[in-house]
């Protein structure tokens, strides 16, 4: 089963910054767009923000002016800068990508990572 690896969680207090990062496999040919979704105890997975191949971006507007999401697209990996944290950012975050295209042109769809949890403490 094909997975993105997402690495950069932990614990911060209110107002402090993370920056998580995400890879596509080794075998990735091309990502078109790739995103960053969080899910907080309780709640429904939400988008926070995603980024497309040409580098348009867009973020949920609770993010918005926080966040910054950015991606190097010679090796298939999306960057989530999160500055000014707050305890409502506390979150199972996320990595998407909603096609990848593999080496050998094999399309997977709807590619997930496992999580990384990011606690902000107030």
């Amino acid at each position: 089963q094909v997975q993105l690896s997402e690495s950069g969680g932990g614990l911060v207090q209110s107002g402090g910054s993370l920056r998580l990062s995400c890879a596509a496999p080794g075998s990735t040919f091309n990502v078109p767009s790739m995103a960053w979704y969080r899910q907080a105890a309780g709640k429904q997975r939400e988008l926070v923000a995603r980024i497309t191949q040409n580098d348009d971006k867009n973020y949920a507007d609770s993010v918005k002016g926080r966040f910054t999401i950015s991606r190097d697209s010679a090796r298939n990996r999306v960057y989530l800068q999160m500055d000014n944290l707050r305890p409502e950012d506390t979150a199972v975050y996320y990595c998407n990508a909603d096609k990848i295209i593999r080496v050998g042109r094999q399309i997977e769809y709807d590619v997930w990572g496992q999580g990384t949890q990011v606690t902000v403490s107030s």
